[in-house]
């Protein structure tokens, strides 16, 4: 069996380089009110790259003051491109700060929130769900210096998403719409955000609510999903999601029926595959690329002693208007 290889400490740095552990302290975290000449500082990096030594995070934040990991909490669902495009530009957009993404499904089977802020010594917890105030203290009590949702905004964007949605397909001249609901338990928070937003949408027009069908993705159910809105006089569907809406399309497909003459289908979430839906599949987008900026500007806001900046107006959604409207 091969031994794990030591692991480069400090000491070592500081033995290649001919100074003191302190003074490799001092470079590697750019201690204010050291004046460490130009050459230690280089025979102390060199060293450092030669040896690949990389400082414990521990290490990192009793110099520091706090940890350089940020906990994000994501609500137990299926993980989708768009939550994946977020993930991704907030880990970058907080890499870019010095900091460290960790993310925390919540709900899910395992240790809870507070635990793991405690195991990682978390100095930020933000979370896309609505935190109790317990919940909040807890963590707190488990290191967090800074605990923020960003829940109201989020809540605000699904019923913009949705009404959207419905004032595209009304400006189209359709007058009973149609919901399909997603039959996944966890995915009903957000779609009933969206519905809620359809459903003003068609208050507003002095239309009847929605005609909404419990979905999934099954070829099979969405053909006989389509033929029910059809005896209903639905002319045009707000799909939960693009993949919903894509379900929708091949049951339609199967069904006889065509989109948008027999059925106009609109999505939500823009992902890869509804430009090459058959036909394109109209949606509704919004900068999850910008969402990421946004939340990780917020957290180094915060950190930095200052209030942090997250409106719904940086949500931004939007109508990408084809051919299945």
């Amino acid at each position: 069996m091969t031994r794990p290889a030591k692991r480069t400490t400090i000491a070592d740095v500081a033995r290649a380089a001919g100074v003191s552990g302190a003074t490799v302290s001092f470079v590697l975290n750019d201690t204010p009110g050291q004046s460490i000449p130009e050459e230690t500082r280089h025979r102390v990096l060199e060293a450092v790259r030669q040896l690949g030594y990389r400082p414990r995070g521990s290490a990192r934040a009793l110099a520091a003051g706090r940890s350089n990991v940020v906990l994000l909490s994501i609500p137990h669902l299926s993980i989708g491109p768009g939550i994946t495009r977020f993930v991704e530009q907030f880990a970058t957009s907080l890499a870019h700060a010095g900091l460290t993404l960790v993310t925390h499904l919540a709900g899910a089977p395992g240790r809870s929130l507070p635990d793991v802020c405690a195991a990682i010594d978390a100095s930020v917890v933000a979370s896309l769900d609505p935190l109790d105030d317990d919940t909040a203290q807890a963590l707190q009590g488990a290191g967090a210096d800074i605990v923020f949702t960003t829940e109201v905004e989020a809540h605000a964007t699904m019923q913009r998403m949705g009404r959207l949605q419905a004032e595209h397909l009304i400006a189209l001249g359709h007058r009973r719409l149609g919901y399909a609901m997603p039959e996944h338990p966890l995915l009903r928070k957000i779609a009933d955000g969206r519905l809620l937003g359809v459903s003003d949408a068609c208050a507003q027009a002095g239309i009847d609510s929605p005609l909404t069908l419990d979905t999934k993705l099954d070829t099979a159910a969405m053909a006989r999903a389509a033929r029910r809105w059809r005896r209903e006089s639905v002319t045009a569907v707000c799909a939960y999601n693009d993949e919903v809406a894509i379900a929708l399309l091949a049951g339609m497909r199967r069904a006889k029926l065509a989109a948008p003459g027999d059925l106009a289908v609109i999505g939500a979430d823009d992902i890869p595959l509804a430009q090459v839906a058959d036909p394109p599949l109209s949606t509704i987008a919004f900068d999850l690329e910008k969402v990421g900026r946004s939340l990780a500007e917020a957290v180094v806001a915060s950190l930095s002693g200052h209030k942090p900046r997250l409106s719904p107006t940086s949500l931004s959604p939007h109508i990408i208007h084809r051919a299945s409207t």
